[in-house]
């Protein structure tokens, strides 16, 4: 039986991102000011030839998948990008830390836009915030650390956005946010999870300290129409 976040785009728009979600009951997509990301309802070669018919614009879109695809016409792959899908299962506690750590909002989408342009921790746009719970650290006014949430796909909640400033790192800036993200999902009776690179070992091995665990490899496809 295929879990939850085998597919968890598609999942994420049947639940906790329904609010976000276009398409038909085959295919699904935010809009590109949200995310890239798209889904359909099963990751294979039939799948992808929907997405033709159900996508009315034509930037690029992603697509996330536990498995390896071969990707038909109209598309044409610009980047694939290898990762691992990690979760958290141990009991998070009530952040500690002397950092504060505020709330972002409307306010601060230009500053945390030119902070993931610079970080590049994952597609980030004007109305990414509206995944939900944002929160950041500020340096002399300044954003210099964030993360977030993006797919809720049921009980799981992932953990993104997370980037520092490259001035700013070895602080403990992204732990401390993680670590209040961990507690927000768990009191909120859900189950964090995270996607990263899997030639990013120094973020894995700071995630497998703060006891995430792998649960599979994942898989990004980017692909545009040619």
């Amino acid at each position: 039986m295929e879990h939850i976040l085998d597919n968890p785009a598609w999942n994420a728009f049947l639940s906790g991102n329904q609010h976000l979600s276009n398409g038909t009951d085959k295919v699904k997509y935010f809009m590109p000011e949200v995310s890239p990301f798209v889904a359909v309802y099963e990751n294979t070669d039939h799948g992808l030839q929907l997405l033709d018919q159900a996508i009315p614009f034509d930037s690029p879109i992603g697509v996330i998948t536990t498995v390896p695809l071969s990707i038909p016409d109209p598309w044409r792959l610009l980047q694939r990008v290898d990762g691992v899908q990690m979760v958290y299962e141990a009991i998070a506690e009530r952040p500690s830390g002397n950092l504060s750590i505020r709330p972002l909002t409307n306010d601060h989408i230009p500053e945390m836009i030119e902070l993931t342009q610079l970080t590049r921790p994952g597609p980030f746009s004007s109305r990414t915030i509206e995944f939900g719970h944002y929160e950041g650290i500020f340096s002399e006014n300044k954003l210099v650390a964030m993360t977030g949430q993006r797919l809720h796909a049921f009980h799981y909640a992932e953990v993104s956005a997370v980037c520092t400033h490259p001035d700013h790192l070895g602080k403990g800036y992204a732990r401390q946010l993680i670590a209040s993200q961990l507690y927000r999902i768990q009191q909120e009776n859900g189950i964090p999870f995270l996607h990263v690179r899997s030639d990013n070992m120094r973020a894995i091995q700071i995630y497998e300290a703060m006891d995430f665990t792998v649960r599979t490899e994942i898989y990004f496809y980017f692909i545009r129409r040619k």
